[in-house]
């Protein structure tokens, strides 16, 4: 399964901005779509993840209240909409996809990998 990442951009602190993932199939490995964003100095962390059917859905404390996660299933689209955007926020952005299952938050348990999206935030 391929996955495109896209949507990042510069911003300014308090600007919105969505990314999308596009994935050519919906396929039962990536039954469960994640975002993860890498800044820099930093390890690779979790952001938001949902089931096609928005069964589940999980997005991160640090995140909560200004990201949320969607999807346009007749497309096999997953969107991150990030809004009151922070410096902090400031990273490279990656979507990935995985089988159902636990822990679909850990980074190790997701197989398919899109390239990151560059997000940059300015004060």
């Amino acid at each position: 399964v391929q996955l495109q990442a896209s949507g990042g951009g510069l911003v300014q602190a308090g600007d919105s901005l969505r990314l999308s993932c596009a994935a050519s199939e919906r396929s039962a490995s990536v039954q469960v779509m994640g975002w993860f964003r890498q800044a820099p100095g930093k390890e690779r962390e979790f952001v938001a993840a949902r089931t096609w059917d928005d069964n589940w859905i999980y997005i991160a404390d640090s995140v909560r209240g200004r990201f949320y996660i969607s999807g346009d299933n007749a497309k096999n689209i997953v969107f991150l909409q990030m809004n009151s955007l922070k410096t902090e926020d400031t990273a490279v952005y990656y979507c990935a996809g995985r089988p159902l299952g636990p822990d679909s938050t850990s980074i190790a348990t997701y197989r398919n990998w899109g390239q990151g999206t560059q997000v940059t935030v300015s004060s």
